[in-house]
């Protein structure tokens, strides 16, 4: 059953290549927008924490406001309708629905998230749920975090509660987001909340996020309609070794270990790489791995989502160890190489046949199961001219590029199913504060003026027409593409 058969009606405009039904979406992710840090009876989280410590954030600046959308989420709705999105992926803030994580329920943030539901259902866009979005709470944080088995039964409470509210109106729900992020960046090299930095501790927080993804998939079986949709999201990393060297090689084999099979081999096999495994015995002993949670892990979903920026490329190198902590435990004797060509505003190289790559490598790895590509996107340094207008036309030639590789993907038989652009809106990004913009819709922080870029105007007009707008043409306001 595809995804687009258990949401609410969806756009189906389809260009060629891509099958009836595709799912057109944008996204966002909750302490990225929400604001009302303090309001609503909404607690603190890891972010929150760590924003305020000095040093972690640039600028110093918190998520306290960003976009303001827990205000001002009724003009963004009316925005995502103007575009012609059919589906809108969005995450819950769980210490917005449960303070401290877990104890009783916060009835004013469960009121915010139907307020937002019933706007979507209302402009006709399909509301696609993400319950973690890197936002634990900080009382789960003070218990151990991600480190502490029990987090992952808390997760599982939490997604039955949510589940029970809203399954009625949600068609595709989504464990977790980019759980390496949470465990390598957060507890590996503590450039995200936590900030905590020993890879024995990163290892046992990855376990037990993917416990808590394998818990919250039977809640929200338990729970939710029978066609509804249970997924995962991944930030699968296209790997490249530099050259054929044998070195070279070995390196791409062993972080494609970490940072791909970690995931999927426990996630779709129930069973941890044996290679993995062993080149990361120095580092822990795996004794965290309980009977019985591989299989809990590996309970079947529906889809599996792909988030996607740029390829990674590796290098033997016996001299590459030393300066900031790695994300990747156990890479001692493997440089990251950045590839030539065009880069973002995160100094990311711009290259869409990784993409490709990913997605017809899933194809083949895991026959018939439905794929999205739930983020894709690129920051630039975007500004608002004189006129207000916002030209950037290198997030639409990177949008074109990606498009281009997943409509070649589909031809190619990767059966993917939707398409979900990062970000809707210029937004919080982590420790990167308010200084990179991820959005087609420019956000003036100190108005909280919405602003469509060239990239928002030439994204409507694919879903619109199906077909892509011609790079040399105007946009209906008279701003080049």
């Amino acid at each position: 059953m595809s995804i687009a058969a258990v949401t609410h009606p969806v756009h189906t405009t389809t260009p060629a290549g891509f099958p009836p039904g595709f799912l057109w979406g944008a996204a966002t992710a909750a302490y990225q927008i929400e604001g009302a840090a303090g309001q609503g009876g909404r607690t603190p989280s890891i972010w929150d924490t760590f924003s305020r410590t000095p040093g972690k954030v640039r600028n110093g600046d918190t998520g306290d406001i960003a976009a303001d959308h827990y205000h001002r989420y009724r003009e963004d709705v009316a925005l995502m309708a103007s575009l012609g999105l059919g589906a809108y992926r969005f995450s819950f803030a769980w210490p917005r629905i449960l303070p401290g994580g877990t104890g009783p329920v916060n009835p004013a943030g469960l009121d915010f998230y139907d307020r937002l539901v019933d706007e979507l259902l209302g402009a006709g866009i399909a509301p696609v749920a993400t319950l973690y979005h890197w936002d634990l709470p900080q009382e789960l944080e003070d218990r151990g975090g991600w480190t502490h088995r029990d987090t992952a039964h808390r997760f599982a409470e939490y997604a039955a509660l949510v589940a029970d509210r809203f399954g009625d109106r949600i068609g595709t729900w989504t464990t977790l987001n980019e759980p390496w992020c949470s465990a390598f960046l957060g507890y590996g090299n503590g450039v995200h909340a936590p900030g905590r930095t020993d890879p024995a501790q990163a290892l046992r927080a990855h376990h037990h996020l993917l416990l808590a993804h394998g818990l919250g998939t039977a809640a929200l079986r338990d729970r939710l309609p029978a066609g509804a949709q249970v997924s995962l999201t991944l930030n699968l990393a296209a790997v490249r070794p530099l050259t054929r060297d044998a070195g070279d090689l070995d390196a791409a084999r062993r972080i494609d270990g970490l940072a791909n099979r970690i995931f999927l081999d426990p996630v779709f096999h129930g069973r941890y790489p044996q290679d993995v495994l062993a080149d990361t015995a120095a580092v822990t002993d795996w004794s965290f791995v309980r009977d019985g949670d591989l299989a809990e892990i590996a309970r079947p979903i529906d889809s599996l989502g792909i988030n996607y920026y740029s390829p990674t490329v590796v290098a033997a190198d016996p001299e590459a160890a030393g300066g900031l902590p790695s994300p990747f435990p156990a890479d001692r004797g493997i440089r990251f190489v950045l590839a030539d060509g065009p880069r973002t505003a995160m100094d990311w190289p711009v290259d869409p046949d990784g993409l490709y790559e990913l997605l017809v490598r899933l194809r083949d790895e895991l026959p018939g199961l439905p794929l999205l590509v739930t983020e894709n996107g690129a920051a630039y340094d975007d500004y608002s001219d004189p006129s207000g207008a916002v030209h950037d036309p290198e997030r639409v030639a990177y949008l074109r590029g990606h498009l281009g590789a997943v409509r070649r993907a589909i031809g190619a038989g990767a059966p993917v199913r939707g398409y979900f652009l990062w970000s809707l809106l210029d937004n919080f990004e982590w420790a990167y504060g308010y200084s990179k913009r991820f959005g087609i819709v420019h956000v003036d922080f100190a108005s909280q003026r919405r602003t469509p870029k060239d990239s928002a105007r030439w994204y409507a007009e694919l879903i619109r027409t199906g077909q892509f707008p011609p790079a040399d043409t105007p946009t209906r306001d008279g701003g080049a593409d």
